[in-house]
Protein backbone atom coordinates (compact mmCIF):
# COMPACT_ATOMS: atom_id res chain seq x y z
CA UNK A 1 0.00 0.00 0.00
CA UNK A 2 2.74 2.48 0.81
CA UNK A 3 5.43 0.24 -0.69
CA UNK A 4 7.95 2.57 -2.79
CA UNK A 5 7.08 5.71 -0.94
CA UNK A 6 9.16 7.63 1.04
CA UNK A 7 9.01 8.10 4.93
CA UNK A 8 7.93 11.85 4.17
CA UNK A 9 5.78 10.32 0.99
CA UNK A 10 4.36 8.08 4.10
CA UNK A 11 3.39 11.18 6.72
CA UNK A 12 1.46 12.72 3.99
CA UNK A 13 -0.27 9.05 3.19
CA UNK A 14 -1.17 8.74 6.86
CA UNK A 15 -1.65 12.13 7.74
CA UNK A 16 -4.39 12.30 4.61
CA UNK A 17 -5.96 8.82 5.89
CA UNK A 18 -6.39 10.41 9.46
CA UNK A 19 -8.03 13.70 7.97
CA UNK A 20 -5.16 15.85 9.40
CA UNK A 21 -4.31 19.52 7.90
CA UNK A 22 -0.51 19.73 7.85
CA UNK A 23 -1.75 22.55 10.47
CA UNK A 24 -2.54 20.55 13.03
CA UNK A 25 0.02 17.53 12.43
CA UNK A 26 2.59 19.96 12.14
CA UNK A 27 1.13 21.43 15.60
CA UNK A 28 1.26 18.10 17.15
CA UNK A 29 4.95 17.64 16.69
CA UNK A 30 5.94 21.27 17.43
CA UNK A 31 7.19 21.98 13.90
CA UNK A 32 6.09 25.08 11.47
CA UNK A 33 3.87 24.12 8.54
CA UNK A 34 6.32 24.85 6.32
CA UNK A 35 8.76 22.23 7.58
CA UNK A 36 6.10 19.62 7.11
CA UNK A 37 5.56 20.62 3.61
CA UNK A 38 9.18 20.07 2.78
CA UNK A 39 9.10 17.12 4.81
CA UNK A 40 6.08 15.14 2.75
CA UNK A 41 7.82 16.57 -0.76
CA UNK A 42 11.52 15.19 0.19
CA UNK A 43 13.01 18.74 0.60
CA UNK A 44 14.36 18.17 4.24
CA UNK A 45 15.31 14.49 4.95
CA UNK A 46 13.38 12.41 8.22
CA UNK A 47 16.70 10.94 8.86
CA UNK A 48 16.10 10.56 13.00
CA UNK A 49 14.54 8.12 14.38
CA UNK A 50 13.27 10.65 17.13
CA UNK A 51 11.69 12.91 15.05
CA UNK A 52 10.20 9.84 13.06
CA UNK A 53 8.69 8.62 16.40
CA UNK A 54 7.05 12.01 17.16
CA UNK A 55 5.17 11.85 13.63
CA UNK A 56 4.14 8.26 14.24
CA UNK A 57 2.90 9.06 17.84
CA UNK A 58 0.52 11.97 16.32
CA UNK A 59 -0.55 10.16 13.48
CA UNK A 60 -1.39 7.15 15.86
CA UNK A 61 0.54 4.58 13.89
CA UNK A 62 3.91 2.41 14.37
CA UNK A 63 7.50 4.12 13.34
CA UNK A 64 7.77 1.03 11.47
CA UNK A 65 4.77 2.00 9.35
CA UNK A 66 6.71 5.36 8.78
CA UNK A 67 9.91 3.92 7.56
CA UNK A 68 8.77 0.94 6.07
CA UNK A 69 9.10 -1.85 8.32
CA UNK A 70 8.16 -4.55 8.03
CA UNK A 71 9.95 -5.65 4.61
CA UNK A 72 9.76 -8.95 2.93
CA UNK A 73 12.71 -12.00 3.44
CA UNK A 74 13.21 -12.70 -0.39
CA UNK A 75 12.94 -17.13 -1.05
CA UNK A 76 16.75 -18.15 -1.81
CA UNK A 77 18.44 -21.56 -1.59
CA UNK A 78 19.30 -20.84 2.16
CA UNK A 79 15.72 -19.39 3.21
CA UNK A 80 13.77 -21.92 1.51
CA UNK A 81 9.83 -20.89 0.89
CA UNK A 82 8.94 -20.49 4.70
CA UNK A 83 11.56 -17.59 6.15
CA UNK A 84 10.14 -15.40 8.91
CA UNK A 85 6.40 -17.22 8.60
CA UNK A 86 8.43 -20.39 9.96
CA UNK A 87 9.54 -18.54 12.55
CA UNK A 88 6.71 -16.77 13.46
CA UNK A 89 4.75 -19.93 13.69
CA UNK A 90 7.66 -21.22 15.32
CA UNK A 91 7.24 -18.47 18.19
CA UNK A 92 3.09 -18.81 18.00
CA UNK A 93 3.62 -22.92 19.08
CA UNK A 94 1.97 -23.53 22.26
CA UNK A 95 4.95 -25.93 22.50
CA UNK A 96 7.32 -23.67 22.89
CA UNK A 97 5.64 -21.55 26.05
CA UNK A 98 7.32 -24.36 28.49
CA UNK A 99 9.40 -27.51 28.25
CA UNK A 100 6.85 -29.38 29.97
CA UNK A 101 4.61 -28.87 26.30
CA UNK A 102 7.16 -29.61 24.08
CA UNK A 103 6.54 -33.21 22.41
CA UNK A 104 8.36 -36.17 22.78
CA UNK A 105 11.33 -36.55 20.22
CA UNK A 106 9.72 -40.12 19.99
CA UNK A 107 12.95 -42.70 18.58
CA UNK A 108 15.17 -40.11 17.37
CA UNK A 109 16.54 -40.04 21.12
CA UNK A 110 17.61 -37.32 23.43
CA UNK A 111 18.86 -33.86 21.59
CA UNK A 112 22.84 -33.75 21.34
CA UNK A 113 24.15 -31.07 22.91
CA UNK A 114 27.12 -30.60 21.50
CA UNK A 115 25.37 -30.79 18.06
CA UNK A 116 23.24 -28.22 19.18
CA UNK A 117 25.68 -25.93 20.50
CA UNK A 118 27.32 -25.91 17.16
CA UNK A 119 23.70 -25.26 15.25
CA UNK A 120 23.91 -22.13 17.75
CA UNK A 121 27.22 -21.36 16.64
CA UNK A 122 26.56 -21.99 13.17
CA UNK A 123 23.27 -19.08 13.24
CA UNK A 124 25.27 -16.38 14.67
CA UNK A 125 28.42 -17.09 12.57
CA UNK A 126 25.54 -16.58 9.81
CA UNK A 127 23.64 -13.38 11.31
CA UNK A 128 26.99 -11.49 11.88
CA UNK A 129 28.16 -12.25 7.91
CA UNK A 130 24.78 -10.90 7.05
CA UNK A 131 23.16 -13.86 6.03
CA UNK A 132 19.52 -13.54 6.99
CA UNK A 133 17.88 -16.24 4.82
CA UNK A 134 20.06 -18.77 6.48
CA UNK A 135 19.40 -17.42 9.65
CA UNK A 136 15.70 -17.65 8.86
CA UNK A 137 15.39 -21.15 7.64
CA UNK A 138 17.50 -22.87 10.52
CA UNK A 139 16.34 -20.76 14.29
CA UNK A 140 13.01 -22.08 13.96
CA UNK A 141 14.37 -25.78 14.02
CA UNK A 142 17.05 -24.84 16.38
CA UNK A 143 14.36 -23.23 18.61
CA UNK A 144 12.41 -26.10 18.74
CA UNK A 145 15.10 -28.46 19.42
CA UNK A 146 16.48 -26.33 22.30
CA UNK A 147 13.32 -26.25 24.09
CA UNK A 148 13.18 -30.22 23.88
CA UNK A 149 16.42 -30.25 25.24
CA UNK A 150 16.25 -28.90 28.12
CA UNK A 151 13.35 -31.67 29.00
CA UNK A 152 16.39 -34.21 29.56
CA UNK A 153 19.65 -31.33 30.18
CA UNK A 154 18.50 -28.53 32.09
CA UNK A 155 20.38 -26.01 32.88
CA UNK A 156 22.92 -26.42 30.07
CA UNK A 157 20.17 -26.34 27.70
CA UNK A 158 18.72 -23.54 29.11
CA UNK A 159 22.12 -21.50 27.86
CA UNK A 160 21.71 -22.79 24.27
CA UNK A 161 17.64 -22.04 24.09
CA UNK A 162 18.77 -18.65 25.56
CA UNK A 163 21.02 -17.98 22.84
CA UNK A 164 18.68 -19.30 20.23
CA UNK A 165 15.82 -16.77 21.19
CA UNK A 166 18.90 -13.93 21.00
CA UNK A 167 19.34 -15.50 17.80
CA UNK A 168 15.86 -15.02 16.62
CA UNK A 169 15.58 -11.36 18.18
CA UNK A 170 18.44 -10.34 16.34
CA UNK A 171 17.02 -11.29 12.79
CA UNK A 172 14.01 -10.36 13.33
CA UNK A 173 15.09 -6.43 14.42
CA UNK A 174 16.61 -6.69 11.59
CA UNK A 175 13.79 -7.52 9.36
CA UNK A 176 11.49 -5.20 11.26
CA UNK A 177 9.43 -7.36 12.57
CA UNK A 178 9.06 -5.66 16.21
CA UNK A 179 6.53 -7.66 17.99
CA UNK A 180 8.00 -10.92 16.76
CA UNK A 181 10.99 -9.84 17.92
CA UNK A 182 9.82 -8.66 21.33
CA UNK A 183 8.59 -12.56 22.12
CA UNK A 184 11.36 -13.88 21.17
CA UNK A 185 13.44 -11.71 23.67
CA UNK A 186 11.15 -11.64 26.37
CA UNK A 187 11.55 -15.77 25.87
CA UNK A 188 15.40 -15.44 25.97
CA UNK A 189 15.36 -13.78 28.97
CA UNK A 190 13.28 -15.65 30.92
CA UNK A 191 15.90 -18.97 29.66
CA UNK A 192 18.60 -16.89 31.13
CA UNK A 193 17.35 -16.46 34.37
CA UNK A 194 17.25 -20.16 34.83
CA UNK A 195 20.96 -20.28 33.89
CA UNK A 196 22.33 -18.57 36.87
CA UNK A 197 25.02 -17.43 34.49
CA UNK A 198 25.75 -13.81 34.34
CA UNK A 199 27.45 -13.66 30.53
CA UNK A 200 24.02 -15.62 28.99
CA UNK A 201 21.86 -12.91 31.36
CA UNK A 202 23.60 -9.74 30.24
CA UNK A 203 23.84 -11.10 26.57
CA UNK A 204 19.82 -11.57 26.79
CA UNK A 205 19.60 -8.27 28.83
CA UNK A 206 20.95 -6.66 25.95
CA UNK A 207 19.10 -8.41 23.44
CA UNK A 208 15.80 -7.22 25.25
CA UNK A 209 17.14 -3.53 25.22
CA UNK A 210 17.33 -4.13 20.83
CA UNK A 211 14.06 -5.56 21.17
CA UNK A 212 12.71 -2.29 22.65
CA UNK A 213 14.35 -0.22 20.72
CA UNK A 214 12.99 -2.19 17.53
CA UNK A 215 9.40 -1.35 19.04
CA UNK A 216 10.32 2.64 19.58
CA UNK A 217 10.01 2.36 23.68
CA UNK A 218 13.40 4.14 23.98
CA UNK A 219 13.06 5.28 27.12
CA UNK A 220 12.50 1.95 28.84
CA UNK A 221 15.48 0.79 26.71
CA UNK A 222 17.42 3.35 28.30
CA UNK A 223 15.97 2.17 32.22
CA UNK A 224 16.73 -1.60 31.11
CA UNK A 225 20.43 -0.44 30.39
CA UNK A 226 20.77 0.71 33.58
CA UNK A 227 19.37 -1.71 35.51
CA UNK A 228 20.83 -4.48 34.11
CA UNK A 229 24.29 -2.78 34.72
CA UNK A 230 23.47 -3.02 38.13
CA UNK A 231 22.65 -6.24 38.04
CA UNK A 232 26.31 -7.23 36.47
CA UNK A 233 28.21 -4.57 38.30
CA UNK A 234 29.18 -6.54 41.15
CA UNK A 235 31.21 -8.57 39.28
CA UNK A 236 32.95 -6.30 36.79
CA UNK A 237 36.20 -6.36 39.52
CA UNK A 238 36.59 -9.88 38.68
CA UNK A 239 35.64 -10.39 34.75
CA UNK A 240 37.11 -11.86 31.89
CA UNK A 241 37.24 -10.65 28.77
CA UNK A 242 33.72 -12.13 27.60
CA UNK A 243 31.78 -10.44 30.39
CA UNK A 244 33.28 -7.18 29.41
CA UNK A 245 32.15 -7.68 25.97
CA UNK A 246 28.73 -8.13 27.52
CA UNK A 247 28.70 -5.40 29.75
CA UNK A 248 30.21 -2.65 27.21
CA UNK A 249 27.90 -3.62 24.25
CA UNK A 250 24.96 -3.17 26.72
CA UNK A 251 26.32 0.44 26.99
CA UNK A 252 26.39 0.52 23.22
CA UNK A 253 22.61 -0.15 23.04
CA UNK A 254 21.53 1.92 25.72
CA UNK A 255 23.59 4.87 23.85
CA UNK A 256 21.69 4.00 20.98
CA UNK A 257 18.48 4.37 22.77
CA UNK A 258 19.10 7.50 24.78
CA UNK A 259 20.23 9.32 20.99
CA UNK A 260 16.71 8.32 19.83
CA UNK A 261 15.32 9.79 22.76
CA UNK A 262 17.29 12.58 21.88
CA UNK A 263 18.81 12.57 25.54
CA UNK A 264 22.45 13.84 24.83
CA UNK A 265 23.57 13.51 28.41
CA UNK A 266 22.61 9.84 29.15
CA UNK A 267 24.05 9.29 25.11
CA UNK A 268 27.00 10.50 26.26
CA UNK A 269 27.22 8.90 29.49
CA UNK A 270 26.84 5.26 28.32
CA UNK A 271 29.50 5.99 25.22
CA UNK A 272 31.65 6.71 27.83
CA UNK A 273 31.07 3.55 29.99
CA UNK A 274 31.30 1.83 26.82
CA UNK A 275 34.66 3.14 25.67
CA UNK A 276 35.97 2.75 29.60
CA UNK A 277 35.23 -1.15 29.17
CA UNK A 278 36.65 -1.11 25.86
CA UNK A 279 39.85 0.45 26.96
CA UNK A 280 40.28 -2.11 29.85
CA UNK A 281 39.35 -4.53 27.22
CA UNK A 282 42.15 -3.46 25.16
CA UNK A 283 41.74 -4.21 21.39
CA UNK A 284 38.42 -5.67 19.50
CA UNK A 285 37.19 -8.76 20.01
CA UNK A 286 33.97 -10.83 19.15
CA UNK A 287 33.00 -12.53 22.47
CA UNK A 288 30.01 -14.08 22.43
CA UNK A 289 29.62 -12.57 18.78
CA UNK A 290 29.33 -8.95 20.51
CA UNK A 291 32.42 -7.78 17.78
CA UNK A 292 32.76 -5.28 21.04
CA UNK A 293 36.10 -3.17 21.55
CA UNK A 294 37.48 0.58 20.52
CA UNK A 295 36.19 0.02 17.31
CA UNK A 296 32.63 -0.68 17.44
CA UNK A 297 32.65 2.12 20.40
CA UNK A 298 33.81 4.77 17.52
CA UNK A 299 30.96 3.47 14.79
CA UNK A 300 28.02 4.05 17.70
CA UNK A 301 29.83 7.44 18.25
CA UNK A 302 29.17 8.13 14.39
CA UNK A 303 25.66 6.31 14.64
CA UNK A 304 24.17 8.61 18.02
CA UNK A 305 25.73 11.48 16.15
CA UNK A 306 23.13 10.89 13.44
CA UNK A 307 20.26 10.32 15.76
CA UNK A 308 21.25 13.59 17.41
CA UNK A 309 21.67 16.06 14.39
CA UNK A 310 25.36 15.71 14.39
CA UNK A 311 26.05 15.54 11.04
CA UNK A 312 29.47 17.01 11.08
CA UNK A 313 30.56 14.88 13.80
CA UNK A 314 29.70 11.72 11.47
CA UNK A 315 30.76 13.22 8.56
CA UNK A 316 34.40 13.81 9.89
CA UNK A 317 34.44 10.74 12.18
CA UNK A 318 33.02 8.40 9.77
CA UNK A 319 34.97 7.49 6.92
CA UNK A 320 38.36 7.91 9.76
CA UNK A 321 37.00 4.27 11.36
CA UNK A 322 38.53 1.01 10.29
CA UNK A 323 36.14 -1.46 10.24
CA UNK A 324 37.76 -4.48 8.05
CA UNK A 325 38.72 -6.22 11.31
CA UNK A 326 35.25 -6.60 12.42
CA UNK A 327 32.27 -8.69 11.23
CA UNK A 328 30.25 -7.90 8.10
CA UNK A 329 27.37 -7.02 9.67
CA UNK A 330 28.93 -4.15 11.54
CA UNK A 331 31.40 -3.19 8.32
CA UNK A 332 27.76 -2.54 6.34
CA UNK A 333 25.83 -1.16 9.00
CA UNK A 334 28.40 1.70 9.93
CA UNK A 335 28.43 2.43 5.66
CA UNK A 336 24.74 2.63 5.65
CA UNK A 337 25.62 5.58 8.13
CA UNK A 338 28.33 7.38 6.86
CA UNK A 339 26.38 6.80 3.48
CA UNK A 340 23.40 8.92 5.44
CA UNK A 341 25.54 11.15 6.50
CA UNK A 342 27.59 12.03 3.34
CA UNK A 343 23.66 11.90 1.34
CA UNK A 344 22.94 14.54 4.35
CA UNK A 345 25.47 16.90 3.26
CA UNK A 346 24.51 16.47 -0.06
CA UNK A 347 27.42 14.05 -1.15
CA UNK A 348 25.15 11.91 -2.59
CA UNK A 349 27.38 10.41 -5.17
CA UNK A 350 30.03 9.69 -2.45
CA UNK A 351 27.54 7.94 -0.48
CA UNK A 352 26.17 5.68 -3.33
CA UNK A 353 29.44 4.54 -3.93
CA UNK A 354 29.68 3.36 -0.23
CA UNK A 355 25.99 1.76 -0.83
CA UNK A 356 26.84 -0.13 -3.99
CA UNK A 357 30.26 -1.03 -2.01
CA UNK A 358 27.88 -2.00 1.08
CA UNK A 359 25.88 -3.98 -0.70
CA UNK A 360 28.19 -6.16 -2.80
CA UNK A 361 29.58 -7.47 0.56
CA UNK A 362 25.97 -7.74 2.50
CA UNK A 363 23.57 -7.52 0.02
CA UNK A 364 20.45 -9.20 2.02
CA UNK A 365 21.78 -6.35 5.02
CA UNK A 366 21.36 -3.55 2.95
CA UNK A 367 17.87 -4.84 0.97
CA UNK A 368 16.39 -5.23 4.28
CA UNK A 369 17.69 -2.15 6.50
CA UNK A 370 15.65 1.32 6.27
CA UNK A 371 18.10 3.38 6.00
CA UNK A 372 19.14 1.90 2.53
CA UNK A 373 15.70 2.00 1.12
CA UNK A 374 14.91 5.63 2.55
CA UNK A 375 18.21 6.80 0.81
CA UNK A 376 17.70 5.20 -2.70
CA UNK A 377 14.29 6.52 -2.42
CA UNK A 378 14.91 9.78 -1.63
CA UNK A 379 18.02 10.11 -4.43
CA UNK A 380 15.57 8.65 -7.21
CA UNK A 381 13.12 11.76 -5.92
CA UNK A 382 15.33 14.28 -6.26
CA UNK A 383 16.96 13.48 -9.92
CA UNK A 384 15.71 15.87 -12.14
CA UNK A 385 17.02 14.04 -15.10
CA UNK A 386 16.80 10.61 -15.86
CA UNK A 387 18.98 8.80 -12.55
CA UNK A 388 22.20 7.18 -13.25
CA UNK A 389 22.43 3.60 -14.06
CA UNK A 390 24.22 2.75 -10.84
CA UNK A 391 21.24 4.30 -8.94
CA UNK A 392 18.06 3.23 -10.88
CA UNK A 393 19.39 -0.59 -11.01
CA UNK A 394 20.21 -0.43 -7.00
CA UNK A 395 16.39 0.67 -6.69
CA UNK A 396 15.22 -2.12 -8.90
CA UNK A 397 17.81 -4.33 -7.03
CA UNK A 398 16.35 -2.77 -3.80
CA UNK A 399 12.15 -4.12 -4.79
CA UNK A 400 11.68 -0.06 -5.23
CA UNK A 401 10.81 0.46 -8.63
Amino acid sequence: MTNGLTIGERVAWYRRRRGVSQEVLAGRVGRTTDWLSKVENNRIDLDRLSVIRSLAGALGISVGDLIGEPTLLDWSPESGMASVSALRATLMDYRQLSPLLATPNGDAGPIDLDGLRSEVEAVFNAYQASKYGFVANRVPLLLADAVQAVQTHSVQAQRLLALSYQAATSLLTKLGEADLAWIAAERGLAAAQQTGDPVILGSLFRSVVHALLSTGRYAPAMQLTEAAAAVLHPGLPRANRTMLSIYGSLFLAGAMAAARANNRTRTQDFLCEANDTAQRLGADANHMWTAFGPTNVKIHQVATAMELGDVQIAVDLGPTVDTSGLPVERQVRHSLEVARALSAWNKTDEALTIMLDAEQRAREQVQHHYLSRQLVLTWMRRQRTKPSHALADLAQRLNLE
